[in-house]
Order: structure tokens, then sequence, then C-alpha cells
């Protein structure tokens, strides 16, 4: 059995113009996302600027609330390191912390010391299950926080009842106190408590949440008034905004995971992206019944479908499938012009004899078998040498 020369083989590796056609669409995406990741991030901190801060106008700000308490006679005095808020700490004094959070377990630890019996008021502001067993021994935050904004009282304390309904939620509160008071409840339980000190006058007011003291929510529901009588119950107001370059922050040896900082709503949605995502992929997974041919659209070469295809294999570096694929579909060819059944066109006791009887003993009985059933080539120069001699095969039994 004779072979002919090879072809010149098409190469499959595609070209830097190519690669770069095909991917400048997604370099374009990934970066106008880069891109508008930064001006959110630019625009958020801007808006974050002065959040709670009494010196702020800005619609988080809480100048509002400062200006109403001075009409009143109270003082307010922002404060930025711990030692400042503790040296300020007095009977005459409710001290606001604006976020508890930020502050170390030692920082609590030291706030806690100075504020139990100070005699004064402290006021926290959504305090989270970090920071608030510990400036509140014996109230706990639930993990879940509330939906809700508009919340009834619902409990004795005199100036939840005289505000009315306030913007609460967030943050919800248990706590073992028997004398605490337990008000804006939210799905049973407390968003703002109030739980006295066992000696002194001393008191500490946890908020689940900042709306009732920002700018823009000052003027809605009774807001203002719950504010002014938590806040103005002493002619003196400290206002610490606590600081992540606070000195007494870098002498604490605490060491905070990267999900403790991360607040327990993006936990949670990210949970549920998770879930929706995986629910998106069975459903775009699942089978919707049997597949149904269909004509293209539009009438494809054999030969650009044959590239395509090797281009494919040799992609995956499958040379195994190529040369099965190569040997069976010879095969069938072979099978009716020797008089095989296509039903036995892949066994080998039936096609073999048939074509060397065919080839009237030409070709040797194991060349055929290794050609038509062997091993698959070893690279891609022995695939090529066994396409071109199947080729001069088919030739052979077709030649009158």
């Amino acid at each position: 059995m004779t072979t002919e020369a090879t072809l010149p083989s098409t190469s499959a590796s595609p070209t830097a113009r190519q690669v770069w056609t095909r991917a400048r669409g997604v370099a374009l995406a990934v970066v106008l996302l880069l891109v508008a990741a930064v001006v959110i991030a630019t625009i958020r901190s801007d808006t974050r600027h002065g959040t709670l801060d009494p010196r702020s106008a800005d619609p988080k700000g809480s100048r509002a609330v400062a200006e109403l308490l001075a009409d009143r006679g109270v003082d307010t005095r922002v404060v930025t390191t711990l030692d400042e808020a503790r040296a300020a700490a007095a009977a005459d004094t409710t001290l606001l912390v604006a976020s508890p959070d930020l502050l170390t377990h030692r920082q609590q630890s030291w706030l806690r010391s100075t504020t139990a019996d100070s005699g004064g008021r402290t006021v926290l502001v959504a305090p989270g299950s970090w920071s608030v067993e510990r400036l509140v021994p014996g109230v706990t935050a639930d993990p879940a926080t509330s939906l809700d904004s508009e919340l009834s009282p619902d409990c004795a304390l005199p100036a939840a009842q005289r505000a009315g309904t306030a913007d609460l939620g967030g943050v919800r509160y248990t706590t073992t106190h028997l004398d605490a008071d337990e008000c804006y409840p939210s799905e049973r339980l407390a968003t703002l408590l109030r739980v006295p000190e066992s000696t002194g006058d001393s008191d500490s007011i946890v908020l689940g949440a900042p709306d009732i003291l920002y700018n823009e929510r000052l003027d809605e529901q009774g807001n203002a008034s719950l504010a002014l009588q938590l806040l103005g119950s002493r002619p003196h107001l400290v206002w610490y905004l606590p600081s992540l370059s606070d000195a007494s922050a870098a002498d604490s040896d605490d060491e905070r995971s990267f999900f403790d900082l991360l607040p327990s709503g993006w936990l949670w949605g990210t949970l549920q992206l998770f879930i929706a995502a995986a629910l998106a992929a069975l459903w775009r997974a699942r089978r919707l019944g049997p597949l149904v041919p269909e004509k293209l659209p539009v009438a494809i070469r054999a030969s650009e479908t044959v590239e395509g295809r090797a281009r494919l294999y040799r992609k995956a570096n499958a040379r195994d499938r190529a040369a099965t694929a190569l040997r069976s579909t010879t095969r069938t060819r072979l099978a009716p012009l020797i008089g095989v059944p296509i039903t036995q066109a892949h066994a080998p006791e039936a096609l073999l004899p048939a074509l060397s009887a065919h080839l009237h003993n030409h070709g040797d009985g194991q060349t055929l078998h290794t050609l038509l059933f062997g091993p698959p080539p070893s690279d891609d120069t022995a695939l090529i040498a066994l396409a071109d001699q199947l080729d001069a095969l088919e030739r052979e039994v077709r030649r009158p």
C-alpha cells in the first residue's frame, strides 16, 4: 500500500491580532467596571463625610439636633479620642458614642469602667455584637437587623411616650436587666434600650439606628422630640466620634477578622446572592426535553466545518479523538465498497478479511489492522500521516 505526499497543515494557533480582537470587548468591560467602581467609591466617600457629626449640615450630619439643643441651653462638644471622652464623662454630662464598633475591646473596657460610675448618661448609636456586650453588660445584639423604620414606643419610658412614633429599627437588642426600658420593638425585640446602672444616677441608652439624629430625618415622626429628650437630660453633651487613628487604638492587641469588619447586612446579602446564583445555574442547566435538530440558516462549506472541528481538537490536544473520528469515518465509507454491511463496518473480523480480498492480497493484514484499528498517534505529525494513509487506502479501494 502506498501513501501520497501530505498536505500542508493549517495552523490552529490564533494570532496576536485575533486574540486582541476577541478579548478587547472583555477588556473594555473590565476597564469600565473599574472606572465605575472608583467613581461610586468617591461619591460614597463624599456622602459619608460628616456622618453623625454635629458640625455637619450634610443630610447625614447632625448639626440640626446640636442647634436645637443649644437653644435649650445644652452645649455640645466634639471629641475624637478616647482619653478626651473619658475625661469629659461626669454626672452633668451626656456622652454620645457615634460609632461604638470602631472601638477595640480594650477601648470598650476602658470606656465602660469610666461611664459606669460617672453618674451621667451614655448614648450608644447602633452598636453591634462587637461592642454592645462590653459597653452595656447584659445586653446582646440580634444578628438579624430590623427592616422597619417607623415604630411605636410600646414601653413606659416617658421620653418615648412623649415622642410617639419614631424612625428607629436597625439593630435589635435583648437584655437580662429586669429594670431596663425596652422600647420601639420590632418583631418583639427592642430597638431602643434604657439600662440604669446599679449605683448612682448613671444610665445607658442604646439606639438601634442613627436615623433620629440625621439632619434629613429630624423633622419626621417624633424624631426631634425623642432626640432632644435623650440628649438633653444633662446640661453638657460630649459627642464622641471614634477614629481608627486614635493612639489608644494603636496600643491595643485586639485582632479583628475581615468578617468582623463587615456589616451584618453585607453578609446576609452575599448569602442571598450566592443562593440566587445557584438557583439560576440550576434553572439554566436543566433539560427542557430532547434535542430538536434544526436546519442551519446559512449553508456552511464542508471544508470550513472540518477545519473548525480540527481546530477544536488541536486546542484540546485530543489526537486520540481526532484519530478515532478519522478511522471510524473511513471504515464507514469502505464497508459498502467491499460488500460489508454498515453494522459490521467497525468489526475487525468482518472488515479486514473483505478488505484484504478486495485489494487482491496487496495489503498486509497487520498493517491494515494497525491503520484502521490501531493506537492513537503520538504527535501531530503522526496524526497527519495517519490521515494521508487513510485517504490513500480509500482511493486504492475505489480504484477500478
